[in-house]
């Protein structure tokens, strides 16, 4: 027995056993589980069959004893028949993992045959003049065994004329010749019977008789001689019947009927009769049967020359067959898995192969090749054995199957070859993760949509196939303005849709990011994520709304425009935003009502409002104009706003420091002067939206403290301030100790500043030389001021009550600079007419020019 294991991972064992000829069926051969050393298990899981090249099983496997026994009667006869010693082949092949185990069984004979004589009766025809020690062949006697069991020896019955001499041919075979020994007499006997039995070497002991009758004939004294002891010949296989193969010669020295010869062959034996045939007058031997070289390689044929005195010359010819590539291979497929997995290792093995050729030398040699393209090999393993082994790795989707050749040439002329296809599936093994075909995917929809809808449908692709190919989607876990994605999308997760779970308004959400992660079912699973931004687009939802001038109810609030104001002047300018986006926050500006439509126009784009024409004495001192902002969506949305514009030539009386915040005149006071006046501050910063505060002051106009207290005291009687009674008796009783002390002081003051208002005057050739603080003038002439801060002061002549009005960046200034100054500012002149009305605005406002909005002062 011997084990080994070949370089491709392929367990090959050999093992030999001996059993003799017609064995019962079912009679016990070997034990191979035990000889090879092989578990029972094994062989049942490793599905173990036995596979040999014989068209006759003769031996069955037992896989769950572990033993071979006979299957078919073995007659070794019939199985090798001369061929010594005895013996046929068979493979066990064990799979998971492939396992190959060649077993030989030796067919030892029995001597079941006895010798035995092709024909039971010889006759001769002898001369009573043969020499002695003339030889006369006996035909051989034939005994399919072999070995001791064969032929072994020839008795010849006890006579007075013959002994019988025993000679061995070159394969082994025994024949017999009779040798005269006492010359024969007719007149005696005329005839011999003789009896030769052949006996062979077994136990018991087998034996065949045949009879042999010899007439005793005239005198003839020469017997046939032929001219060469071994005749040689070739002739190729499957020649045709009638091809010669040589020529044999003989001579006879008698003349007359002695001397003619008659060529014949020796009683042939077996199947070498139909073979080769000879003309008995000229000795020419051809084909008369088929010659099949794998059948026999040589064949011998004793040759006999007869005269008709019926002496025999003998000689013998030896024809050699010549092997042609008459036979293909034949490939047989011991082994095979259909199925591979597509990371199965290099040198995996695929299939085991036996390949056969009956022809011999070169006709026999095989070559076993497939496709060098494909991802495999062949490799030899044993005498006409093959392994198909795996060359490279396998990428399932790239190539799914194999339809994979594989073909045996053998090295004959013309060579001969045979082909068998294998199919192999690839199995697939979760080696791709999903892929999506772009990095980012960008999505649209519009705000206020119903929850539920469908956004966009996000889809990738797998290249494995079955579980491994069925993708699921899942939302990575991201939070966006607050809100967990979940709580704002949602996908479907095995068609990759995405949901809104709710409306979504643009003015707060203008994009979604989020992250979608694509999962195969494989184990373990791949993925893959991608980012998917989703867009909001906006609608036209919101309506404009209206920044400057602020709308505040109850009090009215008014642009100043001087009657000396030119065509084009700018009055206001109304300040409009729309948090939609696009063309739904382009807006535009109409004048839908006015008091006088032919003296005011409004911007189509910008909003600022400005006369068309010279402002006159005859315009109404009080215009209400109604301004609509519109914006461009489909459809558009709207809102109105209301400008109070006051046409007067009052002066002012005071100015607040743009950046300071002082407080002063800008004028003599006269006694046309209210004696109560009421400054509202408006205190803003410049940001965007802009913030601000209000603070309000009291200013009385009086001659004396008595007069002054008398105002405050007026001041705090007011209707409009009751609300404020206690706090203004409690401030009115602190500060009268204040006054009475402090009156002299401001009664001095008062006295100072007059004095120092009539000294500029007296300088000036102007009625009024205003002051302005630091950094008021504009040298540019533009009418803006380049500060950070703004001081509005809004003043109501009589008035218990101020409204403060909130300044926003691009409003319109109702004082302007001229151009042509640079030092002087215009006053605008006190209207009487207002003065008198309680209720009518004077505002003094301050502004500055902020992101190309004109802001006066």
């Amino acid at each position: 027995r011997a084990l080994f294991v070949s370089p491709f991972g392929l367990v090959v064992g050999q093992i030999r056993y001996s059993i003799p000829e017609e064995m019962k069926k079912g009679s016990l051969i070997g034990n191979v589980a035990q000889d090879l050393g092989l578990d029972l298990k094994r062989l049942r899981a490793g599905r173990a069959r036995i596979v040999s090249g014989e068209n006759i099983q003769y031996t069955e496997l037992k896989t769950d004893k572990g033993i071979i026994v006979v299957n078919e009667r073995i007659d070794r006869e019939q199985l090798c028949g001369e061929t010594t010693p005895c013996s046929f082949s068979l493979e066990v092949i064990l799979e998971n993992p492939i396992e190959l185990h060649r077993v030989t069984v030796e067919i030892l004979d029995v001597n079941d045959h006895a010798p035995f004589f092709p024909n039971k009766d010889i006759r001769f025809e002898m001369s009573e003049s043969t020499t002695i020690a003339a030889q006369f062949p006996i035909e051989n006697a034939v005994d399919p065994d072999v070995g001791l069991n064969a032929l072994q020896n020839y008795i010849l019955s006890p006579n007075n004329y013959f002994v019988l001499k025993q000679h061995a041919n070159p394969d082994g075979s025994k024949y017999a010749e009779l040798v005269l020994q006492k010359p024969l007499d007719r007149e005696e006997h005329p005839s011999v019977s003789l009896k030769v039995i052949a006996v062979d070497g077994g136990t018991p002991q087998r034996s065949g008789t045949v009879n042999i009758d010899i007439t005793v004939l005239d005198a003839n004294d020469n017997a046939p001689v032929f001219n060469q002891s071994v005749y040689r010949a070739s002739i190729v296989e499957n020649a045709p019947k009638g091809t010669y193969i040589t020529t044999v010669n003989a001579s006879d020295a008698d003349s007359g009927s002695y001397g003619e010869i008659i060529f014949s062959f020796s009683k042939l034996r077996g199947s070498t009769f139909d073979i080769f045939t000879i003309d008995e007058k000229t000795g020419d031997i051809s084909v008369s049967g088929l010659i099949d070289f794998e059948k026999d390689k040589k064949y011998e044929v004793r040759l006999e020359a007869r005269d008709r005195g019926g002496l025999i010359g003998t000689s013998k010819v030896i024809v050699e067959v010549v092997d042609v590539n008459d036979n293909p291979p034949v490939i047989n497929i011991m082994s095979f898995s259909n199925t591979i997995s597509e990371n199965a290792p290099l040198g995996t093995t695929i299939a085991v192969i036996n390949v056969k050729d009956v022809d011999s030398e070169k006709n026999g040699q095989i070559t076993c090749t497939i496709d060098n393209k494909l991802p495999f090999k062949i490799q030899s393993l044993l005498s006409n054995y093959y392994n198909l082994v795996a060359d490279q790795l396998f990428d399932r989707e790239t190539t799914p199957e194999y339809n994979i050749t594989i073909t045996a040439t053998d090295s004959g002329s013309p060579p001969l070859t045979c082909s068998t296809t294998l199919h192999l599936k690839i199995s697939d093994v979760n080696d791709n993760a999903p892929l999506f075909d772009k990095n980012t995917y960008f999505a649209y929809v519009t705000e206020n949509n119903s929850p539920g809808v469908s956004i966009f449908t996000i889809s990738a692709q797998d290249s494995d196939w079955n579980q491994n190919a069925k993708i699921s989607y899942f939302l990575e876990d991201t939070q966006i303005s607050g809100n967990q994605i979940n709580a704002l999308v949602s996908i479907n997760s095995e068609t990759g849709v995405l949901h809104a779970v709710r409306s979504f308004d643009y003015e707060q959400i203008k994009l979604l990011e989020l992250v979608v992660k694509a999962q195969d079912g494989g184990s373990p699973p791949l993925s893959s994520n991608v980012s998917v931004k989703i867009l909001i687009q906006d609608q036209n939802d919101n309506a404009p709304q209206v920044l400057y001038p602020v709308q505040t109810g109850g009090s009215l609030v008014a642009e100043m425009v001087p009657r000396s104001a030119e065509v084009g002047y700018l009055v206001t300018k109304v300040v409009a935003v729309d948090v939609d986006s696009g063309q739904n926050a382009w807006l535009s500006y109409k004048l839908q009502k006015a008091t006088d439509r032919a003296l005011f126009e409004v911007g189509l784009q910008n909003g600022e409002i400005r006369t068309i024409r010279q402002v006159t004495d005859k315009d109404a001192v009080k215009q209400r104009l109604t301004v609509v902002v519109e914006d461009n969506g489909q459809p558009s949305r709207s809102a109105t706003v209301n400008v109070n514009v006051a046409v007067a030539d009052n002066r002012a009386l005071f100015e607040v420091g743009l950046q300071n915040g002082e407080i002063r005149t800008i004028r003599q006071v006269t006694d046309k002067d209210a004696v109560k006046q009421r400054l509202t501050i408006v205190v803003e910063d410049n940001g965007h939206p802009s913030r601000s505060a209000t603070v309000i002051v009291n200013v009385a106009v009086a001659d004396s403290f008595p007069e002054v207290l008398s105002e405050f005291t007026d001041f705090t009687q007011d209707k409009e301030y009751n609300d404020n009674l206690t706090f203004y008796l409690v401030l009115a009783l602190a500060v009268v100790s204040f006054l009475f002390i402090t009156c002299l002081v401001v009664i001095i003051s008062v006295k100072i500043y007059r004095w120092r208002q009539s000294r500029i005057l007296y300088q000036s050739n102007l009625p009024v030389i205003p002051y302005y603080p630091p950094r008021y003038s504009d040298t540019l002439g533009t009418g803006t001021l380049p500060h950070v801060y703004n001081y509005e002061v809004c003043r109501t002549t009589d008035s218990r009550k101020s409204d403060s009005k909130f300044g926003r960046a691009g409003s319109q200034s109702v004082l302007i600079m001229e151009p042509s100054s640079t030092g002087t500012m215009h006053r605008i002149q006190s209207d009487k007419s207002i003065l008198d009305e309680p209720d009518s605005p004077l505002e003094v406002s301050f502004r500055k020019k902020v992101g190309g909005a004109e802001v006066g002062t």
